[in-house]
């Protein structure tokens, strides 16, 4: 499933969010499951809109208490930023009141997924610059910390080494705006197109070493990066100074955990034992559908979360 995809489905469900005073529990008759302990888990892991809806029903606040009640302590939501300013809110208030973390939202003002930023050209880092401080105001309202950053496709017309550098300017422009406000934007290497300008981990890590800033680091997203260079480990101890969010899928399928080829568990237990405190969002479809496949991918977590 691409990015687009998520972000398409979250904005076509941004609707569902309920706008009624409280949010009721209705999950208590559930029969108790012991391979589901609706504990806390060791890692930070965030779900997103629809992962659990035929538990919880289409309101994304029902959703969220769902998730909490199920253990989980943050969400994602890529499409936060186009919600209405009534939605950010109310999502905002629910995950104040549950003590919950908002994870990543994607600063998206409609040029991540076409050549943009790394032409140089005005129109396009105007467009960037704008839609990050759009992001700081809706951050403000979830208490978010770390944003999404996508600098688009490849310009075939321009010189590897200038594309590179319209890139760090952009980000530095970018960093400029959060770093007042102690936010993060956090870089993403993606698989879902050779026309991507970041492909791999050390391209996204030398824009963060140029562009000097706190608020400029590395999303790093497990599943494309299995697909792209493997090595996951290795990759992520040589970078890791400048890592600030992992995401989570895994591969083939881009489901959850235990459905494809990565050792999720050595890694939730490598990046436990390095001191990662972070989110680790969920970014990635059910293997099954209804509420056995729901069930399946709880289950799953625990089981790969289950490595002290």
């Amino acid at each position: 499933m691409k990015r687009s995809e998520f972000i398409r489905n979250s904005l076509l469900t941004a609707g569902a969010i309920t706008t009624g005073a409280g949010i009721t529990n209705t999950f208590a008759a559930e029969k108790p499951n012991a391979a589901l302990s609706d504990q806390v888990f060791n890692m930070d892991y965030a779900p997103h809109q629809g992962m659990f809806e035929n538990h919880a029903g289409k309101s994304f606040l029902d959703q969220i208490q769902f998730m909490y009640d199920k253990g989980f302590r943050s969400i994602e939501d890529n499409g936060y930023l186009n919600r209405s300013i009534e939605e950010q809110e109310k999502i905002g208030n629910l995950l104040a009141k549950l003590g919950m973390r908002m994870g990543v939202f994607v600063v998206d003002g409609g040029d991540n997924w076409k050549t943009s930023l790394t032409t140089g050209k005005k129109e396009f880092k105007d467009k960037f610059v704008e839609t990050c401080k759009k992001s700081v105001e809706a951050a403000k309202r979830c208490n978010a910390k770390w944003l999404t950053v996508v600098p688009g496709f490849y310009e075939r017309n321009l010189p590897y080494g200038n594309q590179f550098a319209n890139v760090i300017d952009a980000m530095r422009a970018g960093a400029e705006i959060f770093e007042p406000h102690g936010l993060i934007m956090v870089l993403e290497t993606l698989s879902d197109t050779p026309e991507l300008f970041l492909q791999k981990t050390n391209e996204t890590y030398a824009v963060c070493k140029a562009v000097k800033s706190p608020s400029c680091k590395i999303l790093y997203d497990i599943y494309h990066m299995q697909r792209t260079e493997g090595d996951l480990i290795k990759t992520i101890d040589r970078c890791w100074d400048e890592i600030a969010y992992i995401q989570i899928g895994d591969n083939p399928g881009r489901k959850e955990p235990t459905t494809g080829e990565i050792n999720y568990k050595n890694l939730f237990k490598h990046l436990h034992k390095k001191g990662y405190k972070g989110v680790m969002g969920m970014e990635h479809g059910n293997s099954k559908g209804g509420k056995e496949g729901e069930l399946a991918v709880i289950s799953a977590y625990r089981a790969e979360d289950n490595f002290l």
